[in-house]
């Protein structure tokens, strides 16, 4: 997506709630604050919550030679370190191939099934060059509920912003830019730690 950036992304946000647009995040203002307060941990939190196909990637990975496996599990193999989740690991790697059970547990992937083992995941993708439009919109739309009420105060605005969020994950999921086997909310406790996730 060319030339969009960070205040772009910011001012299409504030632009949801009909407020003046900001310079910067580092901006002396409200807006500004609230979003340098929340744009980070919204960006991951987005990005991890559905499949969105920009952001997988995919590696080869060999077992670790001296994972803490313990009893249970008889191969570990270390998370890359830009991952933000790891999808569910199968037997061939693929989406489409049979899951197979693991567990993330401290930097690593358990599970009995020898390597090497291709292993997708979402990316902590940062720039926002690399993104979807779909998911620069749905983003804007996150970030302005999460402001909304500290900003205006007002539950409609707030209600207006999730509507234009919801409009844009269904776009997403309704052409393709979200993985269309991807669960629509956002994973359990158990998922995120990657135990027989059902996000595709």
């Amino acid at each position: 997506m060319a030339s969009v950036t960070v205040e772009d992304l910011a001012n299409m946000a504030l632009g949801i709630l009909v407020e003046a647009p900001i310079d910067s995040l580092d901006d002396n203002t409200k807006a500004a604050r609230l979003l340098n307060l929340h744009y980070e941990t919204t960006r991951q939190s987005e990005l991890m919550k559905n499949a969105w196909s920009f952001a997988i990637f995919r590696v080869e990975l060999d077992p670790e030679a001296d994972a803490p496996t313990g009893d249970v599990y008889g191969y570990g193999y270390s998370v890359p370190d830009d991952a933000l989740r790891v999808l569910p690991l199968t037997d061939t790697g693929e989406a489409e191939g049979a899951r197979i059970p693991f567990k993330h547990e401290g930097g690593l992937l358990l599970t009995n099934y020898s390597g090497p083992r291709l292993v997708r995941y979402i990316a902590n993708l940062t720039d926002p060059a690399d993104w979807d439009p779909l998911f620069v919109e749905a983003l804007a739309a996150r970030l302005a509920m999460k402001i909304a009420m500290p900003l205006t105060n007002k539950p409609s605005v707030l209600q207006g912003a999730q509507v234009v969020y919801n409009e844009a994950i269904s776009e997403a999921r309704r052409i393709n830019s979200i993985v269309a086997s991807s669960a629509a909310t956002v994973p359990s406790w158990a998922q995120q730690r990657g135990d027989w996730s059902d996000v595709r």
